[in-house]
């Protein structure tokens, strides 16, 4: 007989602008909100009973009234907040799943002074919070996601295993580029989210700017220590650095020397490396 094992339920991709105003001067918040809902809502699923269901368009009308009242800088307590409201409103809700993702705007520079309320895309990568939010505990996770970095020197691979199947020429001088994306765990949340969110990233640019990268393995292991290193509240950083390969081109045939200067672009197939980190 079967039996419903799992279940959760929500509203996804909840999109809001907010312009945080102190005089003229404008701040610009662009979020994406989920919200899932777990706990007594079997019967919805197994009998056609809703009477314990919040209507997912009354969960996107809770995120929308509550961004106007709470969001501000930052993205972690307003998290931590819708979801303790679904578990404060709801009895029949056990754990209340928030995941927001933040647009990069930046202000723009007009006569190379910043313009009060003008701003453009910093580019794909976000910010991102996870909160799980239970009625005895509250777990916490920040991230940078796609964040696309260059390197076109200081990195190499060599003195790898080699078969009847490689055909990849050892190099001491290459370019690394990756999408990269980081993700750390809070065991308690600090004074100022952004700020440190800010100081764990940077952390961790340094390593991957000026340090030598004889893999992206070795980097990115790196690239984890100076995360925790810059932040005592996480307890573990998951990084993943997919390759942007960018390939010598053979000018050879034209009578030419290609000195690592002219590359072709290549997005698949890629290298995909991961790490996690921990104290």
């Amino acid at each position: 007989m079967p039996k419903l094992v799992a279940h959760r339920y929500g509203k996804a991709r909840v999109r809001v602008l907010k312009v945080l105003r102190d005089g003229a001067v404008h701040r610009i918040k662009e979020v994406e909100v989920a919200a899932l809902l777990d706990g007594d809502f079997a019967s919805s699923y197994t009998s056609g009973d809703n009477s314990k269901v919040v209507p997912t368009d009354t969960i996107k009308n809770t995120i929308n009234v509550l961004a106007k009242q709470h969001l501000g800088e930052e993205l972690e307590p307003f998290a931590v907040l819708l979801g303790d409201h679904f578990l404060k409103r709801y009895p029949q809700v056990h754990h209340a799943k928030i995941d927001i993702s933040e647009r990069d705007w930046r202000r723009m520079e007009i006569d190379e002074k910043p313009h009060p309320h003008s701003f453009f895309s910093g580019g794909e990568s976000r910010m991102f919070t996870n909160a799980i939010c239970g009625r005895d505990s509250h777990s916490i996770k920040s991230a940078i996601h796609d964040l696309l970095i260059l390197k076109s020197t200081g990195s190499g691979f060599e003195k790898y295993p080699r078969d009847e199947f490689t055909t990849l020429p050892e190099t001491a001088e290459r370019v690394l580029a990756t999408s990269f994306s980081a993700t750390w765990m809070f065991e308690k949340l600090p004074a100022n989210c952004r700020e440190m969110n800010s100081k764990i990233v940077s952390a961790m640019l340094k390593i991957f700017a000026e340090n030598y990268s004889p893999s992206a393995q070795t980097t990115l292991f790196q690239m984890g220590e100076a995360a925790l290193a810059a932040c005592a509240e996480i307890s573990h950083v998951d990084l993943a650095m997919p390759n942007k390969h960018y390939l010598l081109i053979d000018l050879s045939p034209f009578g030419m020397e290609n000195k690592n200067e002219v590359f072709v672009p290549t997005e698949e197939p890629h290298g995909q490396i991961e790490a996690s980190v921990a104290r």
